[in-house]
């Protein structure tokens, strides 16, 4: 159960922060409940430590990393964001507040980590993510490492405690405020590797080793969508190219589209650091890294207009941990100012959310050229 606190309100402006460029929506938020319980948890350890000590892993769009700042005159901040959106909108907020100085942004990887005392981490709802950035800090941080973490309540479970523990000798549990609990982790068990990431699974059905970090979407597995996408890869503009994957993911759709046309090179594009790292991964297991080619980005952001022949996509249907429809839209625009005259989109979506209209109004003529009891696959062709 839930207990009352008597936290009050911190002397930072959370209201200030914005997603953008993320999707932005009224039941969309820059930061929860459990960044202000995560920042008030650590906020002796955040007075007495320098700033260059502190890694933050899990910001969002800056709430930890610029309260931080502010409250306790921090610099040196060494945060990590997996999508690049977040980075965008960090970048953004410090610049508005003043606070553009005070942090780097980094990769997750053993520099973000080395020799860290204070540890602030928004923790994911995957176990896999826990574990790979567990596996991190227990290797690379300061002995004496405190870390800070939360979530919200429904997405914590005793597992992923248990996930924690085998990193770290002790895990405590901290009262829950407005439907969020802390969780403070110290003493490095220093055994183990430093990191057993990336994973690697090979589907024979497919011919192909996909890999994927912990925070890649879908982890090893072939996504149910991306397989009936695939199987009508045959039409998918025969004559072209080159391809864009659009939202890599563990690189399924570039593989697999690369393996089946010799001559066809991909770009794959996603704005999560962990999709890009595992796709490029996927490409070396399988031999694929001369017609592989990987760009994180923000829905294509770095992309010339008109310069697209092909386009894959199997978009999100959420964003962080919130169903919203927002992100496919998102992506639609993107690919609508990349197709050149002509270029096709190719798309795959739970069927429920009837995209086609959408697609039709945004890219060009769109016809279902697939559907069965969960996917509706449809084809886009760019306007002249």
């Amino acid at each position: 159960m839930e207990q009352n606190s008597s936290i009050e309100d911190p002397p930072f402006d959370f209201g200030a922060l914005r997603r953008f460029p993320d999707v932005e929506a009224p039941n969309l938020f820059a930061h929860d409940a459990t960044d202000e319980l995560i920042l008030r948890e650590a906020s002796a350890a955040l007075s007495t430590v320098d700033g260059g000590r502190v890694a933050i892993v899990g910001e969002r769009y800056g709430a930890l990393s610029l309260a931080a700042a502010a409250v306790h005159g921090l610099s040196g901040l060494r945060v990590h964001q997996d999508g690049l959106s977040g980075e965008l909108a960090l970048a953004a907020n410090a610049a508005r507040l003043g606070l553009a100085g005070s942090y780097s942004s980094m990769p997750l990887d053993a520099a973000l980590l080395q020799g860290a005392e204070v540890v602030l981490w928004q923790l994911p709802r995957s176990l896999e993510e826990v574990a790979e950035v567990a596996q991190l800090i227990g290797a690379h941080a300061h002995r004496d490492v405190r870390i800070f973490a939360g979530g919200r309540i429904k997405h914590m479970t005793v597992a992923m405690n248990a996930v924690l523990s085998q990193s770290f000798s002790s895990v405590t549990p901290g009262l829950a405020w407005r439907k969020s609990r802390p969780l403070l982790v110290t003493g490095p068990r220093g055994e183990g590797p430093a990191s057993d990431f990336p994973k690697k699974e090979f589907h024979p059905e497919l011919g192909l080793w996909l890999c994927a970090h912990g925070a890649t979407f879908g982890g090893t597995k072939v996504d149910v969508g991306t397989r009936f996408l695939l199987s009508f890869m045959d039409g998918m503009r025969p004559d072209a190219a080159a391809a864009v994957d659009l939202g890599c993911g563990n690189g399924t759709i570039a593989a697999a589209l690369a393996k089946a046309r010799p001559g066809l090179h991909v770009t794959a594009t996603d704005q999560s650091a962990a999709a890009v790292a595992a796709t490029a991964e996927t490409a070396t297991a399988n031999g694929l890294s001369d017609r592989i080619g990987t760009v994180r980005d923000d829905a294509l952001g770095s992309f010339a207009p008109a310069s697209a022949e092909l386009i894959v996509l199997n978009p999100p249907f959420h964003v962080g941990a919130a169903v919203h429809a927002g992100i496919a839209h998102k992506l639609f625009a993107a690919a609508a100012r990349v197709l050149a005259p002509g270029g096709e989109l190719w798309c795959v979506y739970n069927r429920h959310l009837d995209y086609k209209e959408a697609l039709g109004r945004t890219i060009g003529a769109t016809d279902v050229v697939g559907r069965n009891s969960k996917f509706t696959v449809t084809k886009s062709v760019k306007s002249l």
